[in-house]
């Protein structure tokens, strides 16, 4: 795809439907010169070079990957309207868009036709919108997360006035039952969090299984899979797919967020927060005297906390979506290859004589460790290696995280390691391009030479 071509492409049509209105002449308290932008915008391309390399396979550190250029292309179209999908005086054509891309997620999860949802701009405030609603139909009682959970779920409980009870999780860093099982017989929980794909581990909770304990104790289930959701186009059970049984039932909880600016191909902010029960509406009710006048049909605002929301984000990923469909064959082709690299590095980590796998992964997170007997050194080889792979010259660099552990999370894990240290840190990596499966080999490679020059071997 030629982006170039798209970018002149969509400043002209949008130029061409500016016309159909007549000249005008602007104003010129605004007018600036090109002689004049040419120094900032030159210094503001040389402060951009101030980032890690998130479009390069290099670098396999945090969630973050470029936006598709089509979802590029749709954002700097609809951008230079300017809509606002808070009403339908703000934005008619990309309100309708993202009714349509958010029915299109409701599916893809098995939500009826008669679900509740829109897009965010995050994943946080599509959790506050979930937790707020359960507030309102489990007043006064405590909500549930795993301890792995996203911290967001505390945070926004805070702000909601809402205890929040942390689960333990279980050795592979999914919620345990029957610790939620004791929990729910002995404390008053409304409302249970449950994640599909951890941040830190990449962990599924095993939703298929709770829904048992939503039937016994009538609490309401919500799932968060900010970043794990997009996995249920290729939760297949195959080679390099995932568990099933897990997405299958995301469909059966009462709310679900996911972020398309993961795994969706999306730039920032895009996340969406969908309920399947439509009258969650009326915690959302409200009036204005001077919005949602145009259209007797219900307004994005009428159904969202937030006012103002750009929708050139709903334009963005309509177009990715009519190109890369939230399907096995369309997005879902884009995911199993960083699936397949997971899987694979965690077999090459098995082997390695200076790395160890922390745990097999479910997604595309990957977690390792430097082979030592103290705490305290794997720590120190684990900063090692991610400062040696930031700061080594552009052409031989590698970028990773890193993931704060203790000795029982280790011991856990079959890691017998000396606790000299309270808290250590290992490697992490996500591999969510897809060239990160051409790239393993390098990866791992480089990675294990970062090890052995730190431990001087």
């Amino acid at each position: 795809m030629d982006l170039r071509r798209w970018l002149t492409t969509a400043v002209a049509e949008v130029e061409r439907w500016q016309e159909e209105f007549g000249d005008f002449t602007t104003h010129p308290a605004a007018e600036v010169a090109d002689q004049e932008l040419g120094p900032a915008f030159a210094e503001l391309a040389e402060r951009l070079r101030d980032n890690y390399p998130f479009f390069h396979p290099r670098y396999a550190g945090q969630m973050i990957k470029p936006a598709h250029p089509a979802a590029v292309a749709g954002h700097l179209a609809a951008m230079l309207v300017n809509p606002n999908n808070h009403a339908l005086d703000g934005g008619p054509a990309t309100a309708r868009m993202e009714r349509e891309v958010v029915a299109r997620l409701a599916g893809v999860f098995g939500y009826g036709p008669d679900h509740l949802g829109h897009l965010t701009t995050s994943g946080t405030i599509a959790n506050l919108e979930a937790l707020y609603v359960a507030r309102e139909t489990h007043p006064g009682r405590a909500v549930a997360h795993s301890a792995d959970a996203h911290y967001t779920h505390s945070r926004m409980c805070r702000l909601l006035g809402v205890e929040a009870v942390p689960v333990p999780t279980d050795n592979a860093g999914r919620m345990d039952l029957d610790a939620l099982d004791s929990l729910l017989r002995t404390h008053d929980i409304g409302t249970v969090v449950l994640t599909a794909g951890t941040t830190g581990l990449g962990a599924i909770d095993p939703v298929h299984e709770a829904l048992a304990l939503r039937e016994r104790y009538g609490v309401r289930l919500h799932v968060d899979a900010a970043y794990g959701g997009f996995f249920t186009l290729i939760a297949d059970d195959s080679p390099d797919g995932v568990a099933s049984a897990p997405f299958q039932a995301l469909g059966a909880c009462d709310s679900l967020v996911v972020d398309p600016h993961k795994h969706g191909l999306q730039p920032y902010g895009c996340g969406a927060v969908l309920f399947a029960d439509p009258a969650a509406e009326r915690f959302y009710r409200h009036d204005s005297p001077y919005t949602y006048f145009t259209s007797a049909e219900r307004h994005l605002g009428e159904v969202s906390l937030e006012c103002s929301r750009a929708g050139a984000a709903a334009a963005a990923l309509w177009l990715t979506f009519r190109l890369l469909p939230p399907t096995p064959d369309g997005l879902g082709r884009v995911l199993r290859p960083g699936r397949r690299a997971a899987l694979r590095w965690a077999d090459l980590l098995s082997e390695s004589p200076v790395l160890a796998p922390y745990q097999r992964p479910e997604l595309d997170i990957v977690t390792y460790l430097p082979r030592a007997g103290r705490l305290s050194d794997i720590d120190a080889l684990s900063a090692a290696v991610l400062e040696g792979g930031m700061t080594a010259p552009a052409a031989e660099s590698v970028f990773v995280a890193t993931y704060g552990v203790d000795r029982p999370a280790l011991a856990a894990r079959g890691h017998e390691v000396e606790a000299d240290v309270a808290v250590g840190r290992i490697l992490r990596s996500v591999l969510m391009k897809p060239e990160h499966d051409d790239w393993l080999d390098y990866l791992h490679t480089r990675i294990e030479e970062l090890v052995r020059t730190a431990a001087g071997r």
